[in-house]
């Protein structure tokens, strides 16, 4: 088996003029010989862009992998697959994408005397190309409205409408810049609370992205004169989000400040002239999932404790010093969501990268587990206080979603209660567990998923074609859920490996901070340890080893092309940031500080740049070849890092001789990932995996 399997022609790249620029930052020169091509609206910038565009598809048009992996990917996308679930009165909401449509759909259950699915919101009679994507949604408590949010072509930047459920009439009130609103609905839904962003002008220029600020809004005003009720004044970074107490005398207030703080206020709504009263505020520490019953406060934090725990306050005695731990900290245990339905705690946690579920009483005592399918993922819960029933969604690597029902007032196992149509003609997959030490000696788990009949690695004839992914960062994890698209890269033989780098969550706060800031270098040793497994135990080598990653796991692909450029023979590289110099200056870049640094800080300048992808590209290496993809109307991550990456790339291979191509591909009716239309990420799809297939040598039929 050879690491390239075909030969075709790869022409040469367009020309890219070298247009150096000397930054001299905290005393280090540095020459960016495409500063230029950071301007995205540029005419030579678009022309640029189009070549690149063309000569990818030259390339990869090529390959009969890309037709046959689209009309796989198009049979596996062509069935229901089922959303999150709210459950509010005796109405079930949650997003169902449909088979043959573009767009995921807003769908409604009673729960009583066994009606019908509706479908409230559909975006794909918004747009005749499905480009208008349903970005959030929230039903108010008793489930008679609904406000939700749509954007188009990807950019996340929404339109807040709102619906009245029964009688299915679209309210006239309209709010623009209502990214992440957190709709809070008032208990008699004559209005609710929501974030919006400043419009341009209304803040000074660059400031329009932050300054996520929180207001009232009553159904029939004019929006433009809605109340702000918190953020003038405060930092433009933090982000917040509100609930009520089930009676809705107290509105709750969780004022985030990235990815390691948070602080909590409540309000008194039937005071005369409400304030918001300080619960927690400056602490370093985590407090969230925050659900009021009575006068107690219920969160979920890591305060004192790394792997969580759930924490009651008396909201007369807010103070620190009159909390109880309702739900002591668990070593073995990660506790990661919290609900309360049915006069029980419902809480989840991960153990090592998998999901548990658990139930208590709300004093904390009386603990039962709550049976799961499998190994996988609990990606939501949702119940009331006063009901008895609760609903999670669970889904594994081999398992498509579902929503589940389960008692709390009893001991039987969950009911399925909506499900994803599975997969027709899937071989079995089997998944494999491993743990690995890093190069600090950390150990680190790994999924490792293969059809079930490829053979253990050990007395394989020959390595196999091995795509290793990870993310590492943003106290998010990489637990077992279900992808479409992985299926046909493994029913052809395939390998596929997801590692639970450190900065994610999987086993608490210092796990997270062990991959962030001064420490990131952390995660690309443990992704490179990864690497470094899969070979070392024949399950692959390094001429058929292929790595992926998206966002901030495109950096991390990024990173470890650069640093260990021996080590792999394909890298597709999604959305990333890759100039970590100045990643900060564009979108909302400048929220990630408090995940990666500051650049304009000479001492966390030294981190960055230590690592920054675009920065570590060498003359004279030959590197692996590269797949870069991005978009236009991301709103996250600026394009401008894939552009200025794959011109760098270009240029050092060429002068090299390298056969190994760097191809760029910018789509332009589309964003950071959320909204795309199942069209457009078959095309994707279909694309990054044919090339990962044609450097790494696996036959897709």
């Amino acid at each position: 088996m050879n690491s390239v399997r075909k030969e075709i022609h790869i022409p040469g790249p367009p020309k890219t003029p070298r247009r150096p620029v000397t930054d001299n930052v905290h005393g280090t020169l540095i020459v960016d010989a495409y500063r230029w091509l950071e301007d995205g609206k540029d005419a030579e910038t678009v022309v640029w862009t189009k070549a690149q565009n063309e000569r990818t598809g030259e390339v990869l048009g090529q390959l009969p992998e890309k037709d046959a992996l689209a009309k796989q990917l198009m049979a596996l996308v062509s069935r229901d697959f089922v959303g999150t679930p709210v459950f509010r009165g005796r109405r079930l909401f949650y997003t169902l994408r449909q088979a043959g449509a573009e767009q995921a759909v807003l769908c409604m259950r009673e729960l009583s005397g066994g009606s019908a699915e509706r479908v409230l919101v559909d975006p794909n009679k918004m747009s005749d190309k499905g480009l208008v994507a349903l970005d959030w949604w929230q039903p108010s408590d008793d489930g008679s409205m609904v406000a939700y949010g749509c954007s188009e072509r990807g950019d996340e930047w929404s339109v807040l409408r709102v619906l009245d459920v029964d009688s299915g009439e679209v309210l006239p009130d309209r709010i623009e810049r209502a990214r992440m609103a957190g709709v809070n609905w008032e208990k008699d839904n004559t209005g609710f609370y929501y974030c919006r962003y400043p419009k341009p002008g209304e803040v000074p220029p660059g400031e329009e992205n932050y300054n996520h600020h929180l207001f009232h809004h009553r159904l029939g005003d004019d929006p433009s004169a809605d109340p702000k009720v918190f953020g003038q004044g405060r930092p433009k970074e933090e982000f917040y989000h509100t609930t009520f107490s089930d009676d809705g005398r107290y509105l709750l207030l969780t004022v985030t400040h990235g990815w390691s703080s948070s602080d909590v206020y409540y309000r008194d709504e039937t005071a005369p002239a409400p304030q918001f009263v300080p619960v927690v505020v400056g602490e370093q520490a985590l407090f969230q999932d925050g659900k009021i019953v009575g006068d107690t406060l219920y969160l979920l934090s890591n305060y004192k404790a790394p792997r969580y725990k759930v924490c009651s306050v008396d909201l007369d005695r807010p103070g620190l010093e009159n909390w109880r731990d309702v739900i002591p900290e668990d070593p073995s245990l990660t506790l990661d969501r919290l609900g309360i339905c049915g006069g029980s705690i419902l809480v989840g946690g991960l153990k090592d990268a998998t999901s548990r579920l658990y139930l208590y009483d709300m004093d904390g005592s009386s603990k039962r587990e709550v049976p799961l399918p499998m190994l996988g993922t609990v990606s939501s819960v949702t119940g009331q206080f006063a009901r008895a029933e609760a609903f999670f969604r669970f889904e594994s690597f081999a398992l498509a979603p579902a929503i589940y029902r389960v008692y709390v007032d009893g001991s039987g196992a969950p009911e399925i209660f909506l499900s994803s149509d599975q997969p027709e003609g899937v071989r079995p997959i089997v998944v494999q567990q491993a743990f690995y030490r890093s190069k600090d000696g950390t150990t680190v788990p790994m999924f490792i998923l293969q059809r079930r009949d490829a053979g253990d690695a050990g007395t394989r004839e020959r390595p196999r074609p091995t795509v290793l992914t990870g993310y590492g960062g943003f106290n998010l994890g990489r637990t077992p859920t279900y992808s479409d698209s992985v299926i046909p890269w493994l029913m052809n033989g395939g390998v596929y490996a997801v590692a639970n780098l450190r900065g994610g969550n999987e086993y608490g706060e210092d796990w997270h901070k062990a991959g962030m800031r001064e420490n990131k270098q952390n995660v690309f040793d443990d992704f490179i340890a990864a690497a470094e497994h899969l070979i070392g135990k024949r399950y692959t080598d390094r001429a058929h080893l292929g790595i992926w990653g998206r966002s901030n796991g495109g950096l991390l692909v990024g990173a470890a092309l650069t640093q260990r450029p021996d080590l792999f023979t394909a890298v597709a590289c999604g959305v990333p940031l890759l100039d970590m110099v100045r990643y900060h200056k564009s979108l909302i870049a400048h929220l990630w500080c408090s995940e990666y640094g500051n650049p304009d800080v000479p001492e966390e300048f030294a981190w960055l740049y230590a690592y920054s992808p675009y920065h570590r590209v060498r003359k004279g290496i030959r590197y692996p070849s590269v797949y870069f993809y991005t978009a236009l109307s991301d709103s996250r991550v600026d394009p401008l890092h894939a552009r200025k990456m794959a011109a760098l790339l270009q240029e050092v291979q060429a002068e090299t001789g390298s056969p190994n191509p760097i191809l760029l591909r910018v789509e332009s009716d589309a964003g950071h990932g959320s909204g795309k239309p199942v069209r457009k990420i078959v095309d994707e799809q279909a694309e990054m995996w044919a090339f990962l297939a044609w450097r790494l040598g696996l036959d897709i039929s």
